[in-house]
């Protein structure tokens, strides 16, 4: 499904990524680990178009992405949930998925919210007055109500409790069940092989070790 060959990638000049190849199959979880400044955030951002890509060719199925303004990307069903969940302080629960969801059909949010029932409780309260685990919902809930193809996740266990953590994993795993492809990227290699079909590090920006996770 998703396939990074000799993917070099960075900011202004710099070069964080140095020929990355990395392969994630279709409907599984994929997981890259490694610590701060590993590149681990500019990988997913290469993926999602909004790190250029200076070399190697990033491609999606069998269409190349590299190259590709991220709002293209996007439309091909490319979904990222970015690390630090980022949402809007003013706006309702309510009006976040509403933006979310742009065109897509109004039937499409109550399955969302049927994975984040606490979500459906809060949908009149601001992004400010959310929890930090409610947060992290509820910008998974925005990427999954584009229907991507790949979701595309930044460290998204960082600072949950460890049950509301335990369900993501659990979350993420259904979804790659029901079909969809998973790039999380993560620093906790506990949380990876708890979830992940494949692990691979990153260290200063290149892989050192790709690992498949026997099945439990």
């Amino acid at each position: 499904m998703l396939r990074l060959s000799g993917v070099t990638a960075g900011y202004g000049g710099g070069e964080v990524l140095h020929g990355v190849d990395l392969h994630a199959r279709a409907c599984t979880v994929t997981a890259v680990v490694g610590p701060n400044g590993a590149g681990k955030t500019t990988l997913v951002h290469a993926v999602a178009g909004l790190v250029p890509v200076s070399g190697g060719t990033v491609e999606l199925a069998d269409t190349v992405l590299s190259g590709r303004p991220a709002h293209w990307i996007a439309r091909l069903g490319v979904a990222l949930v970015p690390q630090g969940r980022r949402v809007f302080a003013s706006l309702t629960v309510a009006e976040h998925l509403a933006l979310a969801a742009g065109r897509v059909p109004a039937r499409a949010v109550p399955p969302v919210l049927d994975l984040f029932p606490r979500l459906r409780e809060r949908l009149r309260h601001r992004g400010d007055q959310l929890s930090g685990g409610e947060q992290q919902m509820l910008a998974i809930a925005r990427a999954l109500l584009r229907r991507p193809r790949l979701l595309l996740l930044d460290e998204p266990c960082e600072g949950l409790a460890p049950d509301l953590a335990a369900r993501l994993r659990g979350l993420l795993r259904e979804l790659a069940d029901q079909g969809m492809t998973v790039l999380l990227v993560e620093q906790d290699l506990d949380i990876a092989v708890r979830v992940a079909d494949r692990v691979a590090v990153l260290d200063h920006g290149s892989l050192t070790l790709r690992q498949e996770v026997p099945a439990s």
